[in-house]
């Protein structure tokens, strides 16, 4: 899992729901088919556009997709134990149901039966233990499977795998949503680009970052309408939007607010918006010797920024206004902490204090990769100019933007797909074990309070330790998050059926069909 693959829908999910058995439905989607539609009817091939770069494609299910077109080529060729859901945030996949020990450490999760993969070969524990441990010898597989070492990956049976963790862990198997794709046990790494899934599509050809997928007849899941799906790489929001509208494509997957206002007049064109979906913080390093490691520099950074403007002006107002707390669309979100505003003199003082230099220049690192991305670096650098903070904007191919900048530069932007759970970006991004500390952050207070919550059975006790941790979060971390953006799919109007769920559930397409 990438950090763009972050997840997406609900927040602190109790641990009764957790313990409950969940029915193998494949995961929830919600509908965008307006009423009158009728029976969905079986047929077709949806052709699909979703943004990436040729520097940075990569086939492996377990590497690190920096593109959103290999993410939704993977996620629907394999499956994941567990996906964002429709009314709760983790819904059923591969996995039919999962329980907890009592102190929260071990967790069973039990094999849906009908699972098979395209060859026909039956899915067993061991094919799934195999694939979480080679997950977990990944670059980033602690972050993917945290607290979890691979020596403590087992099966158990045919059907059930068991997972201890170091530590308790209640929201386990929501972290787990993005990452845990499924394999044939012991498919070599040259073979991985063909290897068969378990997923609602099979790979019928795959060639520089355009593919098409092909109905599985045998999936375990709901029922799959579309004949095939093709897929073609876009390397810029504008590209395909212009696709779509001139019918080359049937969906344009993220479009942006640009794309959005020129679509809006068009009966022909449904503009799909998801409030609140996609968070695209400016991440300022902790870690000496950054020039931001000083917590007054970084307050100071964060009290610079008009977040108004930036929603209006970036986001064309397809978004709202953000805390610095990621995880805005969760449950137990800390709506209570004062919001955030710009004060200039309040910053400038803080500066002060800290010895800030403001003789030199100060590189801020972006990409191109979602649209408004570097509007929102170039807009920032202006605004940071009203304290005497000089600030030069660098864009970065994407390939050597994940390759050099992210997680070591001193002050980039970032990007998130999802907002709906506090706590899956504290065990991502922000304690210090984490496999994706884009800050470089290590406060053993922050640390604390997050053991504290994932630690916590009764839900009433864990929502108010999340408060503490995101006070914290708010208060001292390395992220300044100005705002949210709404997430914006373009689609002709015979598609039916497209889900709503926040960022990447938007790749659970299985149910989609065409009139």
């Amino acid at each position: 899992m990438n950090r763009r693959q972050a997840l997406w829908a609900g927040g602190a999910l109790g641990v009764g729901a957790l313990l409950a058995a969940c029915s193998s439905s494949g995961g929830g989607t919600s509908s965008a088919s307006s009423a009158g539609d009728g029976a969905p009817r079986k047929g077709g091939t949806l052709r699909v556009g979703a943004l990436g770069r040729a520097s940075a494609i990569t086939r492996d299910p377990h590497g690190t997709q920096a593109n959103e077109s290999d993410y939704l080529v993977i996620a629907l060729v394999f499956d994941t134990l567990t996906v964002p859901g429709a009314k709760a945030n983790v819904a059923p996949r591969l996995a039919a149901s999962w329980e907890p020990s009592a102190d929260l450490k071990t967790w069973r999760f039990r094999i849906d039966k009908g699972a098979v993969f395209h060859d026909g070969t039956p899915v067993t524990a061991e094919d799934v233990a195999w694939s979480l441990k080679r997950l977990r010898g990944t670059p980033s597989g602690a972050a993917r499977l945290p607290g979890v070492q691979a020596g403590n990956i087992r099966a158990e049976g045919a059907d059930t795998v068991v997972l201890v963790s170091d530590y308790a862990n209640a929201e386990f198997p929501m972290l787990t949503r993005f990452a845990s794709f499924v394999m044939k046990k012991d498919t070599k790494d040259a073979e991985v680009a063909k290897a068969p899934g378990t997923g609602p599509f099979k790979l019928d050809w795959y060639r520089g970052g355009n593919a098409r997928l092909v109905r599985n007849d045998r999936w375990h899941g709901s029922p799959v309408h579309l004949d095939a799906i093709e897929v073609t790489m876009f390397e810029t929001p504008q590209a395909m939007a212009n696709a779509l509208l001139t019918g080359q494509i049937d969906l344009a997957s993220n479009a942006g607010a640009v794309a959005a206002r020129t679509a809006a007049s068009r009966r022909d064109v449904q503009v799909l918006r998801r409030p609140n979906d996609m968070a695209m913080p400016i991440v300022m390093r902790t870690a000496r010797p950054s020039p931001f490691a000083d917590e007054r520099v970084r307050e100071a950074m964060r009290l610079v920024v008009d977040r108004d403007v930036m929603v209006r002006q970036v986001l064309s107002g397809y978004g709202t206004v953000a805390n610095d707390i990621l995880g805005t669309g969760d449950p137990d979100y800390a709506k209570d902490i004062p919001q955030r505003g710009r004060d200039l003199a309040k910053a400038r003082r803080l500066l002060a204090d800290a010895g800030f230099d403001l003789s030199r220049t100060y590189e801020l690192v972006t990409t191109e990769d979602v649209p408004g991305l570097a509007d929102s670096a170039t807009l920032f650098a202006h605004q940071a100019a009203d304290v005497g903070v000089r600030i030069k904007v660098v864009k970065q191919e994407s390939g050597t933007f994940w390759a050099k900048t992210w997680k070591t530069g001193d002050l980039y932007t970032s990007y998130w797909g999802t907002n709906d759970s506090a706590v899956f970006f504290a065990a991502k991004t922000m304690v210090g074990e984490a496999g994706q500390n884009e800050a470089g952050w290590n406060d053993p207070g922050f640390d604390a309070a997050y053991r504290k919550v994932i630690g916590t059975a009764d839900t009433g006790k864990r929502a108010a330790a999340l408060k503490e941790l995101q006070r914290i979060e708010h208060d001292r971390s390395g992220y300044l998050l100005w705002g949210m953006a709404d997430g914006i799919d373009l689609a002709a109007a015979k598609v039916r059926n497209l889900p709503r769920l926040a960022g990447y559930g938007r790749v659970q397409l299985e149910g989609v069909w065409l009139r």
